[in-house]
């Protein structure tokens, strides 16, 4: 069942998991009730536990309150959670997005979610732009860093606003952080069967960086001699995805590489819509949300995509050890997706209600 609870005052219970759920802005609240429906019905059809509290925090609160990730916030999630479900942010009403940096990154950084984990798999033939493909040639997952790189705000301005003006753009890589990223991938291959890893990077180039990440995969590979260890620049993975997506089973890469093919992984396997993510720190509270934007144009009528928070919420789920729950759905979501239940962007006539009612109706 979902609450409302005061973000800071909770208390811990005995035995249930409890998930934060942030709606977010946008289409991100629609598509967060389908899931939380979808949820709310695999607590009966499979017996699980879930306790669902849900915050306010979006542009509203923001523009409000002057408040978007609440003092105390972190420390709240990591004691008393086991999870964080969250919608999409960005308002047009908050030109600088501000809200949504405070609580998104705030969330991956504070709580030290180094990996962005993205399947991407086609559930149905028809849904790839790509010709002749069939659902087993679209089928890997992603292990973006999610830390570092160049999204670490390294850099500044000289001269700002003159002609001689110069920008500069750091992008910052660790060895540890390096490091735990492609052991993630590896050991994600290892218990889930896949065969091979592929690392993207542009170490021609980019010498230095580059060099750290090559050392680093070579000698992580050595430890895991099963499974075949291989490296692709990332401008000809990019093109190979499209040409011969069939031959990736796990890729790894850093935070900016891994951000650009992830959002073409989700154009292959048929749009943003259909796209899951987490954010995750194993063993810790971690965070997971669909990749779409809130798409605030769209909001409030009925026609947003609830598959890709109906599939990340299967990703919560197997993350918290329900894993024959977390396959239920997605082969709810398959199923809906082959009967054409699905919203006008997948070629249906369903509504956002309807498509999640869709999904719930084949979890038995």
């Amino acid at each position: 069942m979902t609450n409302r609870a005061d973000p800071i005052k909770l208390k811990m219970p005995s035995d249930k998991k409890r998930i934060a759920v942030i709606p977010g802005d946008g289409i991100g609240r629609e598509v967060i009730a389908e899931a939380l429906r979808v949820l709310e019905r695999v607590e009966t059809t499979h017996e699980v536990a879930l306790e669902m509290v849900e915050f306010d925090w979006g542009a509203d609160k923001f523009l409000t309150e002057g408040v978007s990730l609440p003092a105390g916030a972190l420390e709240m999630l990591t004691s008393e959670f086991d999870a964080i479900l969250a919608g999409a942010f960005g308002d047009p009403r908050v030109p600088s997005n501000q809200h949504a940096e405070d609580i998104l990154l705030g969330m991956r950084r504070g709580l030290d979610l180094y990996i962005n984990l993205r399947p991407v798999r086609l559930l149905h033939a028809r849904l790839t732009p790509l010709r002749d493909r069939k659902t087993e040639d679209i089928n890997f997952v992603v292990f973006r860093e999610n830390t570092e790189g160049a999204y670490c705000g390294a850099g500044g301005f000289l001269k700002k606003g003159t002609a001689d003006e110069v920008a500069t753009q750091e992008e910052l890589n660790t060895r540890r952080g390096v490091e735990r990223i492609i052991v993630a991938a590896f050991e994600y291959a290892r218990a889930n069967g896949r065969k091979r890893v592929t690392m993207a990077d542009k170490s021609n180039v980019q010498r230095f960086g580059g060099d750290l990440w090559q050392r680093a995969f070579k000698e992580v590979a050595a430890d895991y001699s099963e499974i075949e260890a291989n490296h692709q620049y990332v401008d000809a993975m990019a093109m190979f995805m499209v040409l011969d997506p069939a031959q990736y089973d796990v890729i790894v890469s850093n935070n900016l590489f891994g951000d650009i093919l992830t959002d073409l992984g989700a154009a292959i396997q048929g749009g943003l819509g259909l796209a899951a993510s987490g954010n995750i720190h194993p063993g810790r509270v971690s965070l997971f949300e669909p990749v779409h934007g809130s798409a605030p144009a769209l909001a409030g009528q009925g026609i947003a995509n609830p598959v890709g928070a109906i599939l990340t919420s299967a990703m919560m789920l197997e993350y918290l050890g329900h894993k024959q729950a977390s396959e239920a759905i997605q082969k709810a979501v398959s199923e809906a997706i082959s009967h054409n239940e699905t919203t006008h962007d997948l070629g249906g006539s369903l509504s956002t209600e309807q498509a999640g009612a869709a999904i719930r109706d084949r979890l038995v």
